[in-house]
This record gives structure tokens, C-alpha cells and sequence, in this order.
């Protein structure tokens, strides 16, 4: 007769913790300031200034916006400044650097919001596979977030986990 197999996995206390459920919804949009510059390279400001006057910015309503030169023009921080005034109204939030560096900033406050206190002294495995893009960093704020709460930290899958930290004994 066969014994039963058991799912240790299923029955443990261990809890997951997928950062890609937090993913935050909504339209990214890399917004390339090169494009208004003089052959790429050169802020002319009267130019510039005539580009962000006439720009439909109501296209941009609630999305999240990432403000970067792909050229290596040198652009002064009022450029950037200047767009954002113009995005406030519709963008539901602007960031200067590429797209990972916008995923960061909405992970970075998606995060430092979580309640983890229903964590409080349990195993916890924060899940490696994501569908969705989730930053490097994003680990690290949730380390940050949940290494002062949690029993003990893993990553990857049940079956298969790296431990990265347990609690000293008290």
C-alpha cells in the first residue's frame, strides 16, 4: 500500500509575499526632452519654451510620467521643472530618470504605505517570478519594510527558497 503524499508546502506557516500584487495600475510614458532640442543636443530656451506652450499635455491624464534626454545633451534642471509644472494638472506623478527608475519611485511609495503588522513574527517568502515589471529596488524597500516585523525572510518559491534573514533569538 502507497502512503499518502504530503504537501509540507501547503501545510506550513510560511506566507508569501508577491510584490507584483502591489504593481501599481496605470499608463507609464517616457517623455524624451531631446526631441525639443536644437538637432538634439542644444537647449534653445525661447525654442523650448514654445515647444511646452503648444504641447497638448491633456493627453498625459492620469498617467505616470518619466522625464529623461536619450541624447547626451547637458539639460538644465529648470527644463525639467518646467515640463513638470505643465504635466501637474494631468499626470498622476512625474519622475526624472528611465522607466525603471519611475517603477522604483511608485514601488518606493506603495511600499513605505503597507501595513505589514499582520506580518508580525511569521515566516514570510517574498515571491521571485513576476509577470509584471517590478524593480530591483522594490526588494530592497520591502526588505527594509519587513525585516524589522517578520520572523524570517526568504525569496524565490516555496519549494525552492534563499533565506536571507532570521530574527535573533530573544
Amino acid at each position: 500500500m502507497a502512503e499518502e503524499i504530503i504537501n509540507r508546502v501547503a501545510q506550513s506557516k510560511l506566507l508569501t509575499f508577491n510584490l507584483e500584487d502591489y504593481y501599481p495600475k496605470g499608463q507609464r510614458f517616457v517623455f524624451d526632452l531631446s526631441v525639443w532640442l536644437h538637432e538634439g543636443f542644444v537647449l534653445r530656451e525661447k525654442d523650448f519654451r514654445e515647444h511646452a506652450k503648444n504641447h497638448d499635455w491633456s493627453q498625459y491624464q492620469d498617467q505616470f510620467i518619466a522625464l529623461t534626454c536619450s541624447t547626451d545633451a547637458i539639460v538644465p534642471a529648470w527644463a525639467y521643472m518646467l515640463i513638470s509644472t505643465y504635466l501637474e494638472p494631468y499626470a498622476k506623478k512625474v519622475v526624472i530618470g528611465e522607466l525603471e527608475d519611475l517603477e522604483s519611485h511608485l514601488y518606493q511609495e506603495v511600499i513605505e504605505s503597507l501595513d505589514v503588522s499582520d506580518l508580525k513574527d511569521k515566516p514570510v517568502i517574498i515571491k521571485g517570478c513576476s509577470n509584471k515589471p517590478v524593480p530591483k529596488n522594490a526588494y530592497i524597500f520591502l526588505i527594509k519594510k519587513l525585516q524589522p516585523v517578520v520572523k524570517s525572510l526568504m525569496y524565490g518559491e516555496a519549494c525552492s527558497s534563499v533565506p536571507l534573514y532570521k530574527q535573533p533569538k530573544k
